[in-house]
């Protein structure tokens, strides 16, 4: 008491920063681990000195203390205090009175063992998998988890802090163009190596369930790997060319480099195809040339604009071939195929120079170069003029993995996110108890579980085709959804990593913690591989070159889903909007047919769209149908059924797609600039 009194001479009552005379006392914060431990004395005090009311801020209101400014910064007085503690056998300690910054600091949130924390892919191998294949495929995973938990992660986020650099020459002036990565990129490489992150598909140790399981792995992998998931999607994407080819001769070699375990003998791949003038054109843009020579290898010439992961061993590209006159094919007929080893026998750049490193707003971990191509040595391995239809397969597997990446990017910013809510203190609850906030994450969650089915949709009938046994009508499933998925989720991915930021409040936005690149990175999911409008029209080249199947093969395949998801009266109202979706969609169709080609171009976004909401939920009914699903799972199609699952047939009825609507998006966009007034 006697300190009490003594602290009551040292404040001022008239100081600003203390309670007016006649408020009550403060109530300290609960969680603070300070205020719990003083709270009992304080309280005692209050009992016997009944002017307390008076003095509100002695420990109830750190804001008093936090400039470092009052009563205790003068050295008198805090003499006092301490001379009166002392004889009480106690000291003086205040919030903020000697380090400035508190007492209290917010928990950060903890990654646990990604594969036990998603409820959804274990639920998903559960009901598909056999029993024999199961058990064998869940002690991987679960091993595999706590290995990105406790290693990965932390070796992913050096590659985000230590970017690579371009050293072009050395100490003596010799030009090198070596790219330098951080330790724990190589570290990456040889974890990928050893759990077999591409190996994996290759082996088929599981028949047609392997591509599930090596699959499965990339997802529990990718948020954590600092980007080299990037080098292991186009590694695998030129496997399966050079597995699609034979991988004999000159390709036996690279084929067993590629696709192997042993940390000492795997390589990565590039995939250099962007030039300066293509993009995604790749059959307009391609000006390297490749001139035969005596041993049958070629030499290529030209300038490749993206090149990422530049510092792997080999690469596959595209170039023309030079004739006896010196005249190339324009077009795609007059592109083909390369292998390159990225450097000699005498471990020297193959001919090629670096230019530069891209400075990108995400995937810094990744070395992404301009490289000359001046005279590099290169072996053709598709037939001449072949080279984009070789290239299909590779597509295939990059544009899987890209959607690999956003399906598990949503997940680990949602483990992150509720797992933070049970420790975020604010407003009277926790993050967990406000209602709001729980149904924020709720949407995401929604989101999230139908980009993870349509990804294990298209791992599964990857196997399948993979290993024949696939039939008609799932060959003509991967041929549509491939687009679809890398598309739609690309774009969920950016939306619900955002929203995902805005659960830390001011901390999603540090760098520091981590979180920003999550957002960073995501953006290049719906530009890597096609963006979003490239990847729509590809949705309808394969509509035409199919004649029309692959859209007939959907229609069969949801069609026999949602009669077994009809039999759950539980799931009535989503199968109704999905039934009722679908045939909206066929009537757009049938209106589409004779409209011609610029209503379809237009339509195409949308179209695309209303394909990936109507199938993904249709696969959140069927597995919510299963008799292992739970009420969670049932909930979750029902929400996603609530929005509008078939735009294109919404905006057709506004006369969106129509011949005047390009003159008016045209006069909009570029109404009031000076510029292309005198094109339009």
């Amino acid at each position: 008491m006697k300190l009490f009194l003594h602290l009551k001479n040292i404040y001022p009552l008239e100081h600003p920063s203390l309670g007016k005379t006649g408020s009550k006392p403060s109530i300290p914060h609960p969680p603070c681990p300070y205020y719990c431990r003083e709270m009992p004395r304080l309280v005692e005090l209050t009992r016997v000195y009944r002017g307390v009311s008076r003095v509100r801020a002695v420990w109830g209101t750190p804001r008093a203390f936090s400039t470092g400014r009052l009563a205790l910064s003068n050295p008198q007085r805090l003499a006092q205090a301490n001379e009166v503690a002392a004889m009480n056998g106690e000291t003086v300690s205040f919030p903020f009175s000697r380090s400035l910054i508190g007492t209290f600091f917010q928990d950060r949130p903890i990654l646990g063992n990604p594969f036990l924390e998603d409820v959804p892919l274990q639920s998903y191998l559960r009901r598909h998998l056999p029993p024999e294949v199961l058990n064998g495929v869940q002690a991987e995973l679960m091993s595999f988890g706590q290995r990105v938990c406790n290693e990965v992660d932390a070796l992913g986020r050096q590659c985000e802090e230590n970017p690579p650099r371009l050293q072009q020459y050395n100490s003596w002036g010799r030009r090198v163009d070596h790219i330098v990565t951080c330790p724990a990129w190589g570290q990456l490489k040889d974890i990928s190596a050893e759990e077999g992150l591409v190996a994996t598909g290759y082996e088929r140790r599981y028949g047609e369930w392997s591509r599930l399981l090596q699959i499965s792995k990339l997802y529990l992998f990718s948020p954590s790997a600092g980007l080299f998931t990037c080098p292991l999607a186009m590694t695998d994407g030129a496997a399966k060319v050079l597995e699609s080819l034979g991988a004999s001769g000159p390709l036996e070699k690279p084929f067993e480099r590629l696709t192997s375990r042993d940390r000492k003998q795997f390589w990565t791949s590039g995939q250099w195809m962007t030039e300066r003038k293509g993009g995604s054109d790749v059959a307009g843009g391609t000006e390297t040339v490749a001139k035969a020579q005596p041993d049958g290898t070629y030499r290529l010439y030209g300038y490749k604009w993206f090149t990422s992961s530049t510092n792997s061993e080999m690469s596959l590209t595209l170039g023309r071939v030079v004739d006896s006159q010196g005249l190339t094919t324009e077009g795609s007929k007059g592109l083909s195929l390369f292998y390159l080893p990225v450097r000699d026998e005498d471990g020297n750049l193959n001919n090629l120079e670096v230019q530069r490193l891209k400075d990108k707003l995400g995937t810094r971990q990744v070395p992404t170069a301009e490289l000359l191509l001046d005279g590099t040595k290169a072996y053709l391995i598709s037939k001449e003029g072949r080279g984009v239809a070789s290239i299909s397969g590779m597509l295939t597997i990059t544009r899987i993995h890209n959607a690999i990446s956003a399906a598990s990017g949503m997940r680990r910013i949602i483990n992150l996110g509720r797992e933070y809510a049970t420790k975020r203190f604010v407003f009277g609850k926790y993050l967990k108890d406000h209602p709001l906030h729980m149904q924020t994450l709720a949407r995401m969650e929604v989101e999230t579980r139908g980009a993870f089915l349509l990804v294990m949709e298209l791992a599964r009938l990857l196997g399948r085709e993979e290993t024949g046994s696939a039939t008609e009508l799932e060959r003509h499933l991967l041929r549509l959804l491939t687009p679809i998925a890398k598309l739609y989720t690309g774009k969920q991915a950016i939306a619900v990593i955002s929203e995902g930021l805005e659960c830390f409040g001011g901390q999603g936005y540090m760098e520091d913690t981590g979180l920003p690149s999550m957002l960073r990175d995501a953006q290049v999911l719906s530009i890597w591989e096609g963006t979003t409008n490239i990847l729509s029209l590809d949705v309808l080249r394969s509509l035409v070159k199919s004649q029309g199947q692959v859209l007939q093969a959907f229609f069969t395949d949801i069609k026999n889903k949602l009669e077994v998801a009809s039999q759950n009266p539980a799931l009535a109202v989503p199968v109704g909007a999905l039934s009722g979706s679908l045939q909206r969609l066929k009537q757009f169709i049938q209106i589409s047919m004779d409209r011609g080609p610029d209503f379809m171009e237009l339509s195409a976004r949308d179209f695309s769209y209303s394909l990936a909401r109507i199938y993904m939920g249709t696969l959140l009914s069927s597995h919510a149908a299963w008799e292992g699903s739970s009420s969670s799972d049932v909930y979750a199609a029902q929400r996603w059924c609530e929005q509008d699952l078939c735009p294109v047939s919404t905006n057709e009825k506004t006369c969106c797609y129509n011949k005047e609507t390009f003159t008016q998006d045209t006069a909009l966009v570029y109404d009031s600039s000076p510029q292309p007034r005198g094109r339009l």
